[in-house]
C-alpha cells in the first residue's frame, strides 16, 4: 500500500509539473548584416522619391550567435525592423529547425509598463510645488492604462493625477515580453545544446532608393563643333530611404534595379508593433463639467538652451582652414569605386563596395558609379504634320534638344543604368554652368540612350505639307512636304526629322536614307551655322486599299 501511495504521489507531481520547460534565450546583436533594397514598383522614373512614406521593400539578412541548452527553447531576435513582414522570415543554422514563429505586437511604452505591472507594486512620488519637497510611497496598480489609473496605497484607493500635485511613477522592472525594440521569436528544439551561428532573413516594408546622376561636359578643343563627339564625366549617387525606426550599421548593401512584380499587400502584412502612450484624464482643478485632460508622463518641454558664444578668432581661423575647394572635391570624386553589377533574372543587382550605415528614419547618398570618359553627341529633333499646310504666317517651333549616346564600352559605359534624375553641367568661360536636367529610365547594356534636355532657343523648325490644306485622309496620291530649318548657333547642328509613323506612310526623301527610330520614320540632316535650309520630300498614305 505504501509503494502504491508513493507511486501515485510521484505521478501526481509529474502531471502537475510542465512536461518540457522551454527556455527563453536572446540572440546576440547582429555580427553581420546584409541589406538588399528593392525600389517601389509603382513609382515611375518621373516621380520623385518620397521620404516620409517609402513603399519599397528590403530583404534583410542578419547573422547572430545564440547559446541553447538541450531541449526546447524560444529564441528572441531583438531589434528587427518594425516594418518586418513576419510571414517571410526564415531562420537557418538551428540544429533542430523551427517549430513556431512569433512577432511581438507591443513595444515598451508608458501604457505597456502600467498594463504589465497590473497587481504589482510601483513607487509613486509626489512633489509639493510650494516647497519643492518630494515624498514617495509604495502602491499597487489596480487598473489598466485605458483612460484612468487607480493605485492602492496605505490610505486606500486613489486615481493618479487627481491630487493636484505633480506625480511620477517608478517601476522597479520591465514586465516580461516587453522590449524597446521590435522582437521576432522562434521556438526550436536542440538535441544536445551548444552555441550556434544562425541567420535570420526577412522582407521589410518602408524602404526605397533612386539613382541621381551628375553629367559634366568636358571642354572641347578650339575649332571643334558642338556636335562632334563630346566627352562627359558621369557620376552617380545612390539615394537610400529607410522609414523604419531601426538602423542597420555596417551593412553589405545591394540594390535591385528593374521593376519587381509584387502581388501581395506587403504594407498590410508588415503590421508594425505599437508603443501606446499613457493618457490619463482627471479633474484636479477648475470645472469638472468641462474637464481638464492631462497627459502623463510627458512633462512640458524644457526651455531652449541659450545660443553658444561666438568662437574666438583662432577657432574661426581653424574652421576656415578646412574649407574644401572645388579642385579637392573633384579629386575626391575621382576616387569613387564603381558598384559591381550582377544579373538577377531579368533584374540587375548592384553590390555597393564596402560597408554602409542604413540609418533609421533617414535618407542618405552613396556614390556608386564614376565613368570619367563617356562619349555622346547633341541632336535636335522636330516633327512633321502631313495633315497641315505651311502658311506664311506660321511661326516655326523650337526643336527639342537630345543628348545621344549608346550604353556600350566603346562609349565609356557598358553597364546597366538604373532609372533616376540627371543634372548636366557644361563648361563656359566663367566656369561650369547648368545646361539642363532630365530623367533616365532603366537602360540595359547595348541600348541607345536619348536624354531629352528641353526645347532649344537657337534651333527652330517648320515642317508640313506645301499646300494650304495638307494631305487628305486615305489619299492615294503623293503629297509634297517641306521642312524649313533655322540654326542660329555659331556651329553646325544635326537635326532629326520625324516624318511619320512607321507603316502609316510611304516616303520619298531625295538623297537621304529613311530609318525607323522610336516608332517614327526619320532622317538626319546637317544644318550649317547661322543659316536656314529647306528640304522638299513626298509621302502618301500606306494604309490605302
Amino acid at each position: 500500500m505504501r509503494s502504491a501511495a508513493m507511486l501515485l504521489a510521484v505521478l501526481a507531481g509529474a502531471l502537475a509539473a510542465p512536461l518540457w520547460a522551454r527556455e527563453v534565450v536572446d540572440a546576440s546583436p547582429p555580427t553581420d548584416l546584409s541589406v538588399t533594397i528593392y525600389r517601389d514598383p509603382d513609382r515611375s522614373e518621373d516621380q520623385r522619391l518620397v521620404r516620409d512614406n517609402p513603399r519599397g521593400l528590403a530583404m534583410i539578412s542578419e547573422t547572430r550567435r545564440v547559446t541553447l541548452r538541450a531541449g526546447e527553447s524560444t529564441i528572441r531576435f531583438v531589434g528587427v525592423a518594425e516594418g518586418m513582414i513576419g510571414v517571410s522570415a526564415i531562420v537557418t543554422g538551428l540544429p533542430g529547425g523551427t517549430i513556431e514563429k512569433n512577432r511581438n505586437a507591443q513595444l515598451l511604452s508608458p501604457a505597456a509598463l502600467v498594463d504589465g505591472t497590473l497587481g504589482n507594486r510601483v513607487t509613486i512620488t509626489r512633489t509639493n510645488p510650494a516647497t519643492g519637497e518630494a515624498s514617495s510611497e509604495q502602491a499597487v496598480v489596480r487598473t489598466r492604462a485605458d483612460g484612468g489609473l487607480v493605485l492602492q496605497t496605505a490610505q486606500g484607493f486613489e486615481a493618479v493625477r487627481c491630487a493636484g500635485l505633480p506625480e511620477a511613477l517608478t517601476f522597479d522592472r520591465v514586465p516580461a515580453g516587453l522590449s524597446a525594440s521590435p522582437v521576432f521569436s522562434v521556438d526550436t528544439r536542440s538535441p544536445e545544446g551548444g552555441t550556434y551561428e544562425v541567420t535570420l532573413t526577412y522582407l521589410a516594408w518602408g524602404f526605397d532608393w533612386q539613382a541621381n546622376y551628375v553629367a559634366t561636359l568636358k571642354a572641347r578643343a578650339a575649332g571643334t563643333s558642338r556636335d562632334d563627339a563630346i566627352e562627359i564625366q558621369l557620376l552617380s549617387w545612390l539615394t537610400l530611404v529607410n522609414d523604419n525606426g531601426q538602423s542597420f550599421d555596417g551593412a553589405k548593401l545591394q540594390i535591385i534595379a528593374g521593376r519587381l512584380n509584387v502581388t501581395s499587400d506587403y504594407a498590410g502584412l508588415a503590421d508594425p508593433p505599437v508603443a501606446e502612450r499613457l493618457a490619463l484624464t482627471c479633474y484636479p482643478m477648475g470645472s469638472t463639467a468641462a474637464g481638464s485632460p492631462v497627459e502623463y508622463p510627458y512633462p512640458p518641454p524644457p526651455p531652449p538652451a541659450p545660443p553658444p558664444p561666438p568662437p574666438p578668432p583662432m577657432a574661426m581661423m581653424s574652421e576656415q582652414a578646412v574649407i574644401v575647394t572645388g579642385s579637392r572635391m573633384r579629386a575626391a570624386e575621382s576616387a569613387v569605386i564603381t558598384a559591381a553589377e550582377e544579373n538577377l533574372g531579368d533584374l540587375k543587382l548592384f553590390r555597393v563596395p564596402g560597408r554602409v550605415d542604413v540609418a533609421a528614419k533617414g535618407m542618405k547618398q552613396v556614390a556608386f558609379l564614376d565613368q570619367s570618359a563617356v562619349t555622346a553627341r547633341y541632336l535636335y529633333e522636330a516633327g512633321c504634320d502631313p495633315y497641315d499646310g505651311i502658311a506664311a504666317a506660321d511661326e516655326p517651333a523650337p526643336a527639342r534638344m537630345l543628348l545621344v549616346t549608346k550604353n556600350e564600352e566603346q562609349r565609356g559605359l557598358g553597364l546597366a543604368l538604373p532609372q533616376g534624375s540627371m543634372t548636366i553641367y557644361e563648361p563656359t568661360s566663367g566656369g561650369e554652368r547648368l545646361a539642363g536636367t532630365t530623367r533616365l529610365r532603366d537602360y540595359a547594356r547595348g541600348q541607345d540612350m536619348e536624354l531629352e534636355l528641353g526645347d532649344s532657343a537657337q534651333v527652330f523648325a517648320r515642317c508640313a505639307a506645301v499646300n494650304k490644306t495638307g494631305m487628305a485622309e486615305g489619299s492615294k496620291s503623293w503629297t509634297a512636304m517641306r521642312a524649313s530649318l533655322t540654326n542660329a548657333n555659331s556651329h553646325a547642328i544635326t537635326m532629326r526629322l520625324q516624318l511619320g509613323w512607321a507603316g502609316d506612310f510611304d516616303i520619298r526623301f531625295p538623297g537621304k536614307k529613311v530609318m525607323v527610330t522610336n516608332g517614327y520614320q526619320t532622317v538626319e540632316i546637317t544644318v550649317p551655322a547661322n543659316s536656314e535650309r529647306s528640304f522638299d520630300w513626298q509621302l502618301r498614305d500606306a494604309t490605302r486599299e
